[in-house]
């Protein structure tokens, strides 16, 4: 007998729209991430709530952790300040919640490490971040070989789970990694930790072509992407661009020298987001 599958509820559906929409208008999207409560709870909210305005068309949002393996000193900073004003699981998915009160079109997707979920507890979590809106999950360090720990629940639960390839995941390698992808691809486009260096346009346009060989999945392109032009680059080859680190460093030069956000920060760094997504919208005209 052939063995059935368990079942499995059906996902938002808000990051399926988004890309179906953004290539009806013939464009590539702009992916922003910033870090929960960076560098308050107050202030990183009216970020949340204004990137869609900004021209965010899918929204990460990092998940505070003290030992970030993948994240280079901008986002480390980001978590720690985070942290130290009081960021946790819970008031996360209040800031989901909160922001699914004006804006239910924007995917939201978690990004960060298994740690603070596996603390939280998996079914809880998912259940909480079903509830509080979240679309999709990035965990990066949790391979293929680890999918009954998350990456399966979530699916089952309805939230999809987003995985990252780099320049290092052969051809041998990727079908595995993609088994249980869903939403889109998250391509690394250097190796080592955010913000760190960034890729030749001709790389990147190789490395996606490579990928479309295996999978029909929309293709987002991060780190090392800090400007218009860089972020418009990459909107020409693939399906959206990701930038991160840029964003949490414009956060960092808002604060005063006491550590508190200035009277400009978030206008600041709405105004950077929306030079990105202008980048990115006419990278194709």
């Amino acid at each position: 007998m052939t063995p059935v599958a368990p079942a499995r509820e059906a996902d938002s559906g808000r990051i399926n729209r988004r890309f179906a929409r953004l290539k009806q208008e013939g464009r590539a999207g702009l992916v922003t991430f910033i870090t929960a409560g960076d560098p308050d709870h107050d202030t990183s909210l009216a970020i949340l709530k204004g990137l869609p305005g900004a021209g965010a068309d899918v929204i990460e949002l990092g998940m505070p952790f003290t030992d970030p393996m993948a994240d280079g000193p901008a986002i480390q900073a980001a978590g720690l300040r985070a942290l130290n004003n009081g960021a946790r699981m819970t008031r996360t998915l209040a800031m989901v919640r909160d922001f699914r009160a004006q804006d239910d079109e924007t995917p939201i997707v978690l990004m960060g490490y298994y740690n603070p979920i596996y603390s939280y507890g998996v079914d809880t979590f998912l259940a909480d971040a079903r509830a509080a809106g979240v679309d999709g999950l990035i965990v990066v360090d949790l391979p293929p070989e680890e999918d009954g720990e998350l990456c399966e629940p979530a699916l089952k639960a309805g939230v999809n789970f987003i995985r990252l390839t780099t320049p290092t995941t052969d051809d041998a390698r990727l079908p595995a990694v993609l088994a249980n992808t869903s939403g889109f691809v998250y391509y690394v486009s250097v190796t080592g930790i955010t913000g760190a260096g960034s890729a030749s346009s001709a790389a990147i346009e190789e490395a996606v072509t490579r990928l479309r060989r295996h999978t029909d999945l929309p293709l987002a392109v991060g780190f090392g992407i800090s400007t218009p032009e860089a972020a418009a680059a990459v909107a020409r080859v693939a399906d959206a661009a990701v930038v991160g680190s840029a964003i949490v460093r414009k956060i960092e030069t808002g604060l005063d020298g006491e550590g508190k956000p200035g009277a400009t920060l978030v206008a600041d760094v709405l105004g950077f987001v929306q030079a990105l997504a202008q980048g990115v919208r006419d990278a194709r005209r």
